[in-house]
């Protein structure tokens, strides 16, 4: 195979989380609210996020370890070991994380939102609506 994605981050992640260890697993565990800053260059993107929105925040999991390809589920291991493409381990070849949030409050290009599992520092891909969630 080939390396044929560039992928540019529009921003990153201030939380109080600072451990990947130490943090939950999932951000319906417990997560903090975080703050996204955005780059100034997609503030356009913006225009019709709100308060209240369900999104999917798009992560590059930065501390992973990208040459796992097995893992104890949840780093229990007392569980059997998986492929990780059978999990949700932040540990595996294209590091990308999901994470569903609703936005709490919007900044300029700076988003608070619910619980977010993301460490401080963690690069943002991209943001989604949450069609899942969405009312019609």
């Amino acid at each position: 195979m080939h390396d044929i994605v560039g992928v540019r981050p529009i921003g990153h992640v201030e939380s109080e989380l600072t451990d990947r260890h130490s943090s939950p697993k999932q951000g319906n565990e417990g997560g903090p609210q975080a703050w996204l800053r955005l780059d100034p260059a997609v503030r356009a993107g913006l225009a019709d996020v709100r308060p209240g929105d369900r999104m999917l925040i798009l992560t590059w999991l930065h501390q992973a370890d990208r040459a796992v390809l097995v893992v104890h589920p949840r780093d229990d291991v007392t569980q059997q070991l998986r492929g990780v493409f059978s999990t949700r381990s932040s540990d595996r070849p294209n590091p990308i994380g999901i994470h569903p949030v609703e936005i709490l409050e919007v900044d300029g290009v700076r988003l608070r939102v619910s619980g977010l599992e993301a460490i401080d520092g963690t690069p943002v891909l991209d943001l989604k609506p949450d069609l899942a969630t969405a009312v019609s």
